[in-house]
């Protein structure tokens, strides 16, 4: 039997080293706590394998530290690592890789970055998992709800609050248990986008041009 092509080109999955599981735990800064700030930080790769886990120190006084959803306490941010350090050290590893997270564009202004669209799998948008899961397309179901569903896994339970490595994990798993269809799914809409389209001429600039107009209406405008 002929062996699949090295390039992979048969598969729509992604290379494991290209792929990364984010998540992260804020805390509360500023009047009653209502800014969001980082301060905590978990990156896995593809094989679970913790690339980097560690506490941020706010920009801001901290006002409300979120235990209960956080499960960051006061302790944990006594010797962090300074926000713009963080940021510099994860932005470093993000570089280039493929981002999976539940609801991670949150994740994504907590540390004040951007990530190329095409890189990003969120599983709390793809309608991929809800189906699997019997939910209603429209409905983005939580991390928690899914791991219990999907995964058979019970995660932020009790008063500790959440594990942004617990979490980044199952989504992870989650991602994983759909990949080929998510990927395959993305690989036929960027086929899409640059298949070459035909102009429209209704919405189409290339109406003004003189081509397209009766040879009365240029005999007159001359």
């Amino acid at each position: 039997v002929a062996s699949p092509p090295a390039s992979g080109r048969s598969s729509p999955c992604l290379r494991s080293t290209m792929v990364v599981a984010l998540d992260c735990e804020m805390v509360g800064t500023g009047p009653g706590g209502r800014c969001s700030e980082l301060a905590r930080c978990s990156i896995l790769d593809y094989h679970g394998n913790i690339l980097y886990d560690k506490y941020v120190q706010p920009c801001q006084p901290v006002t409300d530290y979120r235990t209960r959803w956080s499960g960051i306490r006061r302790h944990h941010l006594q010797n962090a690592t300074p926000f713009t350090q963080a940021r510099e050290e994860i932005l470093s590893i993000l570089e280039g890789k493929v981002v999976i997270g539940h609801s991670i564009y949150n994740d994504f202004e907590a540390l004040d970055m951007l990530h190329p669209g095409h890189m990003v799998r969120d599983t709390s948008t793809t309608r991929l998992l809800s189906r699997l899961a019997g939910f209603p397309r429209e409905r983005c179901p939580s991390l928690k709800i899914l791991a219990s569903k999907l995964l058979n896994r019970t995660i932020q339970t009790g008063r500790r609050g959440h594990c942004s490595v617990e979490d980044a994990q199952a989504a992870l798993d989650l991602y994983k248990l759909v990949e080929g269809e998510w990927e395959q799914e993305l690989q036929n809409k960027l086929r899409d986008d640059n298949t070459p389209h035909e102009p429209s001429f209704a919405s189409s600039n290339h109406y003004m041009q003189d081509e397209y107009w009766p040879d009365d209406v240029i005999a007159d405008s001359h």
